[in-house]
């Protein structure tokens, strides 16, 4: 129940960041904008993420953990209220960017917490809860804004209860924004934070209540605060090397963080209504289409926590990125056959079918592997004397390639969507020799074996 609470944050994190999916061509039309600014409100929301990441873990160690879980939950209902309730474009960005630092936040505090309050024997799959919630999150947003499309009678702009429907996509988050700040007032505080402010008693309380009574609750604090003596706070210094600049290794994560976004997979979660009208499929449909590339999502989550520790790293990825170079490259023809102009471009039945089925092989192929893998090599590959230094630099290194394809899509698409498919595809498959040739395989060696 703890762990579930903790990654309420997670849930928060997956269902903003895909929410304005459903809300991009209202967005567009509502305000009368082009690609240009469109992109820059859509990827605001990044800014703030890299943000709230860079300061959630200084302010985790003052304050702690679970008061940065209630300001995230503040930002949340904030943004969401904002959001919903603009009175001009740049309104509209800035609660985007407050809602993106509550993400950046949540992402690194729900993960940080879990692993300090959970047992030893079911860390690895209390840790899982927060990447199953984000996946959860996108499927609930995108199931949302379909229910909502629907009361408005189709229309993205239709009215309920005086607002256009876009808004009440927007808004809707204040319920589960609520939930997690409710929640966070009913869980402990981490024992390692408690331990570090000399609140030792507290911590004995939490440590019995998580690990049982017969657990030697003294041995534990000794042993956790023997922990936290031996850290090495490793810094940007301690990176550097190598004839590159950086040490190879980091490198190789700053490869993984590229990657992983280079591929196109947010074009899926922000713009995928979008994309399937601009192809001649009625809006309910486009939602619909939405929703499903978010269960598929769910399954290859699954399938990548079931097998990422029996197949090995390595092989995982692979697997993925033949998978996405192909469904990419089949994306990009069927994208090339649209016909018509205007508003009256469509795909034919059989390349319609093609297109959706290679979007959804795609998302399958990046969730059982690339989505998962990528953030389990983080975690495992640097050296203990770099670990959260190099995390730092690959997070940040992620959250600004992830702003570049987001910025980039809408002006993309209208030079040519197949060419952007293309961009994607090529992506994908450069990813096969740098995991071949660089990318080393960490499954059954310990923290302590990474040099």
């Amino acid at each position: 129940m703890i762990a579930a609470a903790a990654a309420m944050g997670g849930f928060l994190f997956g269902y903003d960041s895909s929410v304005i999916n459903g809300a991009v061509e209202a967005i567009r039309d509502r305000y009368d904008i082009g690609s240009a600014p469109l992109a820059q409100v859509i990827a605001a929301a990044l800014i703030g993420c890299a943000l709230g990441a860079a300061t959630a873990g200084r302010l985790a160690d003052r304050i702690g953990r679970i008061r940065c879980m209630q300001i995230a939950a503040v930002l949340f209902t904030a943004s969401a209220v904002g959001s919903a309730l603009p009175f001009a474009l740049w309104d509209l960005a800035m609660w985007r960017v407050i809602g993106g630092f509550a993400i950046g936040v949540a992402s690194v505090i729900g993960p940080a917490y879990i692993a300090e309050v959970s047992p030893p024997a079911y860390r690895g799959r209390l840790a899982s809860f927060q990447q199953a919630a984000i996946v959860i999150g996108i499927a609930v947003s995108q199931l949302v804004n379909w229910g909502i499309l629907h009361l408005a009678g189709g229309e993205q702009r239709g009215m309920i209860g005086g607002l256009e429907a876009w808004q009440w996509m927007l808004g809707v988050m204040v319920v589960p924004a609520a939930l997690y700040g409710l929640m966070s007032f009913v869980i402990p505080e981490s024992p390692r934070f408690l331990i570090s402010m000399g609140r030792t008693d507290e911590a004995k309380k939490v440590l019995a209540e998580v690990e049982g009574t017969y657990t030697d609750l003294d041995a534990r604090v000794e042993d956790i605060r023997a922990a936290m003596h031996s850290e090495v706070k490793s810094t940007f210094k301690d990176l550097l090397g190598g004839r590159a600049g950086l040490l190879p290794i980091v490198w190789i994560g700053i490869g993984l963080s590229v990657f992983q976004q280079l591929v196109g997979i947010n074009v899926i979660f922000y713009y995928s209504s979008s994309l399937w009208q601009s192809v001649g499929i009625d809006p309910a449909g486009s939602f619909l289409y939405s929703f499903t590339t978010s269960i598929i999502n769910i399954i290859g989550t699954v399938i990548a926590m079931i097998f990422v520790d029996r197949i090995g790293r390595k092989p995982l990825a692979l697997i993925g990125s033949v998978g996405m170079a192909l469904s990419l490259g089949v994306a990009a023809w069927a994208f090339s056959q649209r016909t018509g102009d205007g508003s009256s471009i469509h795909l034919a039945g059989g390349t319609a079918l093609a297109a959706l089925i290679a979007a959804h092989a795609f998302v399958l192929f990046f969730a059982l592997s690339w989505g998962v893998v990528v953030w389990v090599l983080l975690g495992e590959m640097f050296p203990q004397r770099i670990r959260v230094a190099a995390l730092g630099v690959a997070a940040a290194v992620q959250w600004l390639a992830n702003w570049v394809i987001t910025v980039s899509f809408p002006n993309l698409s209208e030079w040519n969507l197949s060419g952007a498919y293309v961009i994607y595809a090529c992506f994908a498959a450069l990813s096969i020799p740098f995991v071949l040739k660089w990318v080393p395989e960490t499954r059954g060696k310990a923290l302590e074996e990474m040099g």
